[in-house]
Formats: C-alpha cells, structure tokens, sequence
C-alpha cells in the first residue's frame, strides 16, 4: 500500500473546488460526537475540581485543553459552515475546590482516572466509526484526526494509570 496514493485518491475530489453535501449518517455521527464530546469535558470539568493527585489534575487539564477543547472548536465550526444545526450545549463548569465533599458524593482519584480512560477508548472508537462511515474524505480525515488526538493522550494516560497501580487489566487467559 502507497501511503500517497491513498492520499492522492483521498483528496482528489476537492481538486476541482466542489464538495457533495453531507449525507445523514456523517451528520449523525458529527452530531453525536459532538454531543458526546461536550458533555465528557463537563464530566472532566467536574473531577478536576475533586481530584486531589497534583498529576491527575494535569492530566485533567491537558485533555480538557489539548483534546477536548480543540475537538469542539473544529467540529462546532465545521457544522457551522456546513449549515448543520448545533446540539444545545451547557455551559462550563467553574473551576473551583471541591474535595471537601463528604467521601460517597464524588468519584475518588483511581475512579476519575479509569472514567477517564474508559471515555478516552469511547471517543477513539467512535471517531474510527465517524471515519469509516463517511462519504466526504474532509469529514473522514476530521474523524481521523479526533481519533489521532486521543490516541495520542491514551499513550500517556495509560503510562500515568500503570504507574499509579490503577489501570484495569484483565486476569490472564489459561484454557
């Protein structure tokens, strides 16, 4: 397989300046990740508050940031020129300190992290779904490139959980 010929092939249709419009799978798929998108930065808003590990916290504030952030920007912008209605979002959540809380009113650090993870594997998933299914390679290259953003993350995040002793691994497999 020639890497440049499948981007050669891939980009071709844009040469000419036309692009078809979107059909209802690629806007279903770029609704609902949005959707999904926002609401798990909500989820990442509220646990940075509560988080008490100083590196959590950063991991937190990097995906927040560095993956999430960017991801809603384009996709927003994307469905904007594309005519796409937005789902309705809610607003940020304030940063603030909020690890005083009684211990069973919130996550505790190890849990935050693996819903973290869990999420991050959610997104790489549906991103490669977003890409498989699209029709327009704009929409499919912007899938990939979701995709590549958390997996990116992933590498460290996973390395963080290792180190910490809190990443889920299934027991070994003996017939």
């Amino acid at each position: 397989m020639n890497l440049f010929e499948v981007f050669k092939d891939a980009i071709k249709p844009f040469l000419d300046g036309e692009k078809p419009p979107l059909n209802v799978g690629e806007v279903m798929n770029l609704w609902f990740y949005t959707t999904a998108t926002e609401q798990t930065m909500r989820g990442e808003q509220v646990s940075y508050n509560i988080v008490q590990e100083p590196e959590l916290k950063e991991m937190l504030r990097v995906v927040i940031h560095d993956v999430h952030g960017p991801i809603m920007e384009e996709v927003t912008e994307f469905m904007r020129a594309e005519g796409v209605p937005l789902p309705s979002m809610t607003p940020d959540k304030t940063i603030g300190d909020f690890r005083e809380l009684p211990e069973g009113a919130h996550l505790s650090d190890e849990e935050v992290a693996n819903l973290l993870s869990f999420n991050i594997v959610l997104g790489i998933n549906y991103a490669c779904r977003g890409m498989t299914e699209a029709v327009r390679p704009d929409v499919a290259a912007m899938f990939v490139k979701f995709q590549m953003r958390k997996m990116t993350y992933a590498v460290s995040l996973r390395e963080f959980l290792m180190r910490k002793g809190w990443l889920k691994v299934p027991p070994v497999y003996k017939p």
